[in-house]
């Protein structure tokens, strides 16, 4: 079966690869040195130390592999904005028409999304609706209470 792209913002992808590290240098010797310890406790079938800790190391392991597998299927996607158009990597301003409210977000792949810092995802909605567009444009945005519409006011 072939592996879904990750698409990332170089900055994304360091991330992704710092958090890799810290798990396999940092996070992993932690855990190995609480399964050390919970062992010297005697016996494992009643020693919850030991099963906390072999737990936690399943989960790193979990997370490592993880990790992994998104930076090895990454696409670290340019921003377009110095060709005038939306891509992962812009941060967009729009203009919400109805309400006249404007709002500025960045434009990422799903893995890099974060809305409470107004990073969001290129198969969101609207980060759909205004991928490859360019200032002026007004789009359209499928929405659960209807169509909403955004105009394209500044792309960095």
């Amino acid at each position: 079966m072939a592996e879904k792209e990750v698409l990332l913002t170089k900055e994304g992808l360091e991330k992704l690869e710092a958090e890799l590290d810290n798990l396999k240098n940092v996070k992993r010797l932690e855990v190995a040195q609480r399964i050390k310890i919970a062992i010297g406790f005697g016996d494992l079938s009643e020693n919850s130390e030991y099963e906390d800790a072999k737990n936690e190391q399943a989960m790193v392991e979990g997370q490592i592999v993880e990790l992994e597998n998104k930076i090895r299927h990454a696409r670290v996607i340019e921003n377009q904005a110095s060709k005038g158009r939306v891509s992962i990597g812009s941060t967009v301003r729009l203009l919400h028409i109805a309400k006249n409210v404007e709002m500025e977000y960045t434009i990422v792949g799903s893995t890099e999304s974060d809305p409470n810092q107004l990073r969001i995802s290129n198969e969101s909605p609207v980060g759909a609706a205004i991928i490859g567009h360019k200032k002026g444009d007004v789009v359209k945005v499928a929405a659960p209470k209807g169509t909403l519409e955004y105009k394209i006011l500044a792309i960095h």
